[in-house]
Parts: C-alpha cells; structure tokens; sequence
C-alpha cells in the first residue's frame, strides 16, 4: 500500500496531510502557539475543587478552564505516585529508577475522592482529552509513556500484549524478551508493530522512554505548579511514530527546519526509512502541488459526494454527529431498488470511515443508510464497516444495523474534531453579499503593480492568484502579462493558489516574502 506523509509549515502551526494512493485519510493541526495541551503531557497540577456528588475533582494547570479528574482515573496506584512526587520534590530520592521504591498499597476502586485528595494537593497527572468546547482537559494519574514498539507504565509490575497479536508463540516471545530487560516497578505495554521484532529495538526504544523518565524526574525536583514535566512529542512526529511501516514510501516536509527534526527522528526509529525524507523545493506550495488544497475544500464540507452519483450529508449536534446517506442520481441509473441500495451503502461506507478519521469525529454518530430489507445486505454493510474501520488508531464500537437501517458508532475523542470552513466569505463584500465590480480586481493588481514596479523598484516580484485570475493573465497572446513585460521592462512572475479567494491577490518580493499594499 503506498502511503505518503505531506507536512505544511505555515506561521500559525504545522499542517499535517496522511495519504493512501494520493487520497487524503487524515489531516491534523499542530498549533505552534504557547500554552497548548496536546494528549499525553505530564504536569505538576494542584487540586483546585473536590467535587463528592461527582466524585471527581478540579486540577489547576494553568488553562482557562479547570482540568477534570475523576477517581476511576487516579488509577490503583495514585498513593506510590504522590509517594513518589513528595521524595523527588523533598529530595528524598536521588534517582529517577524504581528498583527501590517501596509500592504503597493500592486504592479502593470503590472509593471516594475526597477521602484520597485534599483542596491545594499538588499531583503529577497526564492529559488524556484535550480541552474540547467549553470544557477543560480530561486527566488522568495512570501515567504512561508511548514509544515506537511498547508503551511504559511507571509503578507497575505488569506486562501485557495487544490483543492485535493473535498468535501465541509470538505473544509469548515477547512476554519472555521484555520480561528480561523490564526493569523493577515500571510495567509495559507491547504494542502491535512490536510483532516480530528482535530484543535489541525493544530494548532500544525501551531506554529511549527510561530516558524521557529521566527527565521528566530532573524537571520534577524543581517544579512549581502548573509546570510541564514530560512533553509528549509533537503532533508531526506522535503521528510519525504510531503510522510508519513498510508501506510508506514518502514523507515530503517544505522548510529545511522542519526537513532536519524529521530526518533526525527517523534515522532514530527506523534508519530504513530515512531516504524517503525529501525536502520540497518547488516555488509552488506543497499542499497545492500534491492537490491537497482541492481536497480540503470538497471534503469538508457538509455535504460530500460518493464515485457513482450518491452523496453524504453530516450534520453535527452538541451531543452526536448524523450522517444521512442519499443515492442522488444513482436511482435513475438501476431499476433494481436494493441493488441500488447496496451499492450506493457500500460506497458510502468506504466513505464514512474515511471522513471519520479526516475529521477526527468522535462521540456518538448515527449513519441513516439507505433501507435494504434482506437482512443478509445489511450484515454485510456492518462487516465491511468494521473492515474499513480497522486501521482506525482510535477506540471504536460499531453496532450492527438495526432493521430502519440506522449504524450507531460511538468513536474515542481526545482532542478538539477537525474543522475547515469551505465557504469563503467574500474578501471585497465581507459576507454583506454587496460587491464592486469585478473588473476592480484587475484594475486594483495594475495599480499595486504600477506603484511596486515604477515607485518602489522592487525587482523579481512576483503576483499569487487564483487560478481563474491565473489564466486571464497568462493565457492569449499577447497575454497581459507579456504586455506587462513590454510596458514595463520586467517580468511579473505569476503563481497559483487554489486556497485564495478568487478576488483575492498577493504580490511578494525576491526574498518570497509578501508586500503589504496599501489598497
């Protein structure tokens, strides 16, 4: 399977595109901008509020919003982690290793909060869920840290495989390999790419989690509240870590930045894989030459079309997401109306679970099928939505369809749901739907362009449009701009960007940086 991985640099944050033959199956943001929570960071929290009627309290970690933290999330080994916080922060302790650290007893798991914490407590706790609307992050004091092959569980004995890996002389394999290097209290989880690998990278990303343990221990002995102590890596290389496999063949990045923190990461998890790093050189944007920006615009929108004339329409509520599936044209073009109806939910299936990880859909959705009757059609459309869904990262439930032709899945959602506006608001009217006329567009590009060329001298400038504006300018002959180059002894260099408005322009100098303009 060919996989590629697109990574967009821009001034805000970093834009990341994953692809499957050239189609987009997800798209995530990681915004560069101070005080973001991303799922697994680990802070020095304060309990702000205990509350017994939810049996949960409120963290302080600094976001406008409280962080909330039930007692089911403390875990059964809340009291060895405070245990373990007052001896580093009191330097009690002088390591960050565990061989020696007595375990306290394990909670009640039928306990209640106020009994186990007290208003102003200081405790180290993981986010879980980012901040989603108007509700704070979700936490959690059963600290775990993820690599490429196992995920580390500090003040535990456990070892546990994924259920993934079926076959039991491998499962087995594995339990022998990491119970051997396991050092003392700390458990491991053994993730499914881990099939098949030898001792020495187990080993290797096991030292690699120790370490980042390390730290946070040296960051601890210092901290204040609300302090950042483990940082989970970033969006760009998280994802890196958890999709890269045999199937990958390109991972095209568009700042030389950008291009070394992969190519370092890379060599570090899989040093096979570090030549299908490639820094894009093209004058024209990434995103646009890989079609990316086409394939925003028509697949977030709130309806979307399926191959054969059918098409979704999603509709988000406060509490779940509906995807209602039409036929379209569809029903002219087949008499039989269950073979249409198949069809037609065999495509949007396909579809459905493409969409729910572009957007990173979570909670409860409900998908209105198009009704069959046989009941074998609809047992066949839930089977195929479990199949497409199993290279989904995130938890799910899909349940079979229920004789209205209604599928419910409940999705895991631990951060805020994808979201690209495709309608553009006119940049002349502002949304008042009143506008000048066109032919102002034009007249406002010869008037900056008179002003850049002829009062500011600027040399080797160059205009970005939309593509429509891009052929009025290029195309005839002789074409504007040719007589642009006789009028003014220069040529204009003229690039296309899908992503702007159609009235919309931008003109940047040698350094391809934008000109601000007065009009």
């Amino acid at each position: 399977m060919s996989s590629e991985l697109l990574i967009n640099s821009t001034q805000n944050g970093t834009r990341i595109a994953f692809l499957k033959y050239k189609r987009l199956v997800e798209c995530h943001f990681e915004d560069n901008s101070a005080g973001n929570f991303t799922v697994g960071d680990i802070y020095l929290g304060t309990v702000k509020k205990i509350v017994p009627g939810l049996n949960a309290a409120f963290i302080d970690l600094g976001y406008e919003k409280d962080a909330f933290l039930h007692y089911l999330d403390l875990g059964p080994q809340f009291r060895s982690l405070g245990k373990y916080v007052k001896l580093v922060q009191s330097k009690g302790t002088t390591s960050a290793k565990l061989s020696g650290f007595k375990l306290e007893p394990e909670i009640d798991k039928d306990g209640k909060v106020d009994k186990v914490l007290q208003k102003n407590q200081q405790i180290l706790v993981q986010i879980v869920k980012e901040p989603i609307s108007s509700k704070g992050p979700r936490l959690s004091c059963e600290l775990s840290l993820a690599g490429r092959y196992i995920v580390l569980v500090p003040f535990s004995n456990t070892i546990s495989v994924s259920k993934k890996i079926v076959e039991k002389e491998e499962r087995q394999r594995l339990l022998r390999l990491l119970t051997s290097i396991k050092p003392d209290n700390f458990g491991i989880i053994i993730r499914t790419v881990a099939e098949g690998q030898d001792v020495a990278e187990l080993d290797k990303d096991l030292k690699n989690l120790l370490k980042s343990w390390e730290t946070g221990y040296q960051a601890l002995k210092t901290a204040n509240s609300k302090d950042k102590i483990i940082g989970e890596l970033g969006r760009t290389t998280s994802i890196l870590r958890d999709l890269l496999n045999a199937s990958f063949d390109s991972i095209q990045v568009d700042t030389p930045e950008t291009f070394e923190e992969i190519k370092t990461f890379i060599k570090t998890i899989a040093p096979d894989k570090e030549k299908i790093v490639r820094l894009h050189n093209n004058k024209q944007k990434l995103f646009e030459v890989a079609g990316i920006e086409r394939q925003l615009k028509t697949l977030f929108g709130k309806s979307v079309s399926l191959p054969a004339g059918g098409y979704l329409i999603i509709e988000h509520t406060e509490a779940l997401h509906v995807i209602d599936v039409n036929s379209g044209n569809k029903s002219n073009v087949e008499t039989e109306q269950e073979r249409t109806a198949i069809n037609v939910n065999l495509e949007a299936v396909s579809e459905v679970a493409r969409q729910l990880r572009l957007r990173d859909m979570g909670g409860i959705i409900v998908i209105d099928f198009i009704d069959m009757k046989n009941l074998d059609n609809r047992k066949l459309i839930y089977d195929r939505m479990k199949e497409e869904m199993s290279d989904d990262r995130a938890k799910h439930v899909i349940l079979p369809l229920s004789k209205f032709g209604i599928m419910q899945i409940t999705r895991q959602r631990v951060r805020p749901e994808t979201n690209i506006i495709t309608l553009e608001v006119c940049p002349t009217c502002n949304g008042t739907g009143k506008i000048n006329a066109s032919i102002n567009t034009s007249d406002r590009i010869e008037s900056n362009l008179e002003f850049l060329l002829s009062k500011q001298n600027e040399k080797n400038i160059k205009l970005v449009v939309h593509p429509f504006l891009y052929a009025y300018y290029t195309t005839g002959f002789p074409s504007i701009r040719m007589k642009w180059f006789m009028k003014y002894k220069t040529w204009v260099k003229i690039e296309k960007d899908s992503s702007l408005a159609i009235v919309d322009f931008k003109f940047r100098n040698s350094l391809d940086e934008d000109i601000e303009l007065n009009s």
